[in-house]
């Protein structure tokens, strides 16, 4: 099930992202660390209604997905295929290493495109780390278009891609 964070989530949230941080290390992926997100970029996700959890039955937070109406300064300069009006920015997206494998990321993409399909958005827009392949892949098979790179030095000297996805 995938419904929205709360506030007494954030513990367990912020725990969720240093996993998935140290898993991605471990992989040679050098996106994430201890620091970002940081717990109150996460807070502040949660405070703007923003923050979406996937939970199992046990109520265990598998996972997380940003989803949000507002263009982050850095995208200005990419050539969107659409206008930059109506479109649903996808941030944040992490699943718990402990449950890798089993298709969270999958689940938490679906529930942002139906997010963003039931909301009238024009497309849903993202963008991920250059050094990890495997999300280029998973992106590009969902029919995603690589239109860019934008830069965050304070995170890593490589580019980051820039996709749409027009609904």
């Amino acid at each position: 099930m995938i419904k929205l964070a709360l506030p007494q989530d954030l513990t367990e949230i912020k725990r969720l992202t240093e996993s998935c941080a140290e898993a991605m290390i471990d992989k040679g992926i050098n996106q994430w660390n201890e620091n970002y997100p940081s717990k109150e970029k996460l807070a502040a996700d949660i405070d703007k209604k923003e923050l979406f959890k996937l939970v199992n039955t046990e109520n265990e937070i598998m996972g997380i997905i940003v989803l949000s109406s507002a263009m982050d300064k850095e995208y200005l300069p990419i050539h969107w295929i659409t206008e930059n009006k109506n479109n649903l920015y996808v941030h944040r997206l992490a699943t718990d290493p402990t449950f890798w494998g089993l298709g969270n990321g999958k689940r938490l993409m679906d529930f942002a495109e139906d997010f963003a399909r039931d909301h009238q958005y024009t497309s849903v827009r993202l963008d991920t780390f250059s050094q990890n392949k495997r999300n280029h892949r998973f992106y590009e098979s969902r029919g995603y278009k690589r239109l860019g790179d934008i830069f965050f030095p304070v995170k890593s000297e490589y580019p980051f891609h820039c996709y749409e996805l027009v609904l």
